[in-house]
């Protein structure tokens, strides 16, 4: 007869890997998480599957709906927008702080991330791919790290961690005129980090952030007008 731990070590699995897809966008925003299904698919019963919707559910990744079930949840503008003014201050400390403590080689890195990101609105790489995806996000990591601060990169993670990250790509591919802003903010952050400016890196990382909360708080309010429309 298994034993309770591992039945609990069971539930968080089956939720790490359904978390783990929804933030990839495998499992899109609004779409349903049959029970049956999924514990066919993972050869189990269908009470940890259960209790992980459950746990999921509670952490606001999914929420259950009449005559639905299970659904991964919308967020609302007015969350995103509370994420990420959370957010802008932790970031544009992490700027402030990078500026003093950046290597050359991260600065680098951060250079070849935006040159990705530069390529695409060019038209020589996708507007939105894998590859502008980990080109933006690794833009954040280096900034992060070189912060030297493990609390506020732990802090920023479970921010990030509440919406799937393949969206923030489907905003910036829905615009071109964010995509170009985009680029344009980090150089702005890049030679702030450059010079050394604790106070403009800081300024110019919340007003990116910011910025980005805003295109995402729109782009979430019209996805709620299509997904839940009766």
């Amino acid at each position: 007869m298994p034993s309770p731990e591992s039945d609990e070590s069971l539930v968080d699995e089956i939720a790490a890997s359904i978390r783990a897809r929804i933030m990839s966008g495998e499992f899109a925003i609004g779409a349903p998480l049959r029970q049956a299904s999924l514990a066919e698919e993972f050869g189990v019963s269908r009470t940890p599957v259960r209790e992980a919707l459950r746990q999921l559910q509670n952490g606001g990744l999914i929420e259950v709906l009449p005559n639905r079930g299970a659904v991964i949840r919308v967020p609302t503008p007015w969350e995103v927008r509370e994420a990420y003014e959370v957010r802008a201050e932790l970031e544009g400390m992490a700027a402030r702080r990078a500026a003093g403590r950046i290597s050359r080689s991260q600065l680098g890195t951060l250079t070849d991330a935006n040159s990705v990101l530069r390529a695409a609105l060019a038209g020589t790489t996708g507007e939105s791919s894998p590859e502008t995806q980990a080109a933006n996000d690794s833009f954040h990591t280096v900034i992060s790290e070189a912060a030297g601060n493990g609390w506020l990169t732990s802090m920023v993670s479970r921010i990030n961690e509440s919406f799937p990250r393949n969206v923030s790509s489907l905003v910036l591919a829905g615009s071109e005129r964010h995509r170009h802003e985009n680029v344009a903010q980090h150089d702005e952050i890049i030679a702030a980090l450059d010079a050394g400016d604790a106070a403009r890196a800081r300024e110019a990382m919340h007003t990116h952030i910011i910025s980005s909360g805003e295109h995402l708080a729109a782009w979430y309010e019209r996805r709620s007008r299509t997904v839940f429309r009766p």
